[in-house]
């Protein structure tokens, strides 16, 4: 099966990845930067994953305080 780019700018772009890698054809090229990107996206924590992160990072400043006022410390800090 051959490949046929008919965006310009693909074509140019698999022609730029083609002679960076020394590849001999454009389709090599393309399996190669498709794989890259697939690993990649692999590779990169899970939404899950990043939101724990900042939960466990939280939760080590310790216990939320009850009787902090919000509302004044934010007023106080605007000078109200």
């Amino acid at each position: 099966m051959s490949l046929y780019i008919r965006d310009p700018k693909v074509n140019e772009l698999a022609d730029e990845v083609m002679r960076h890698l020394g590849s001999k054809t454009k389709t090599e090229a393309v399996r190669y930067a498709l794989e890259s990107v697939l690993k990649q996206a692999n590779e990169k924590p899970s939404l899950k994953e990043r939101v724990r992160k900042y939960q466990d990072e939280i939760a080590a400043l310790g216990p939320k305080d009850p009787n902090f006022d919000e509302k004044a410390f934010m007023d106080e800090m605007w000078e109200y």
